[in-house]
């Protein structure tokens, strides 16, 4: 009942909040995403930089379960990927930045829990403990969590495609 709830709510949502941007392409051949959170604004001027020729994608993360779960589907179907800017303010309740760095770190439990993430309901239901694994061992995780600076974020994405 819970989990229909939550989707219900999450199709209310698109609904009367309606989002502009989902992804957003770059440099394909790039190592780097960059994932904003919750902060559009970020997202935005992200696009309408020079970032966007030394990025793979940009896109936004909003939940704790759904949004991870595409990430690491992604990121498993396209092995160029090796880092990802995680950056923006995290969404309050989902906690999907802090989630998708406990991931990083802990992996998941039997049930598809993350180890260790706060937020509301952070189960994994289409990926297995063995692609879990493998995003954790092919990926990095650069932490900017709460940095909204552009010129921040594209320092540390400098050196990222530079090494």
């Amino acid at each position: 009942m819970a989990n229909l709830l939550a989707r219900f709510a999450g199709k209310v949502c698109e609904v009367l909040l309606p989002i502009k941007h989902d992804i957003l392409f770059g440099n394909v051949k790039s190592s780097v995403a960059v994932c904003t959170l919750s902060s559009i604004d970020l997202l935005e001027d992200v696009s309408k930089s020079e970032i966007m020729k030394s990025i793979a994608l940009a896109a936004r993360l909003f939940s704790e379960n759904k949004g991870i779960e595409k990430l690491t589907e992604y990121v498993l179907e396209h092995s160029n990927i090796k880092h990802i800017v995680l950056c923006g303010k995290d969404t309050k309740g989902h906690l999907p930045g802090q989630a998708l760095l406990a991931l990083y770190k802990n992996g998941i439990d039997s049930s598809g829990r993350i180890i260790g993430a706060y937020g509301k309901d952070p189960v994994l239901e289409s990926v297995t403990k063995n692609q879990v694994d493998e995003f954790r061992k092919r990926i990095n995780i650069v932490d900017l969590v709460g940095v909204t600076d552009i010129n921040e974020i594209s320092s540390k994405i400098s050196n990222l495609v530079k090494a």
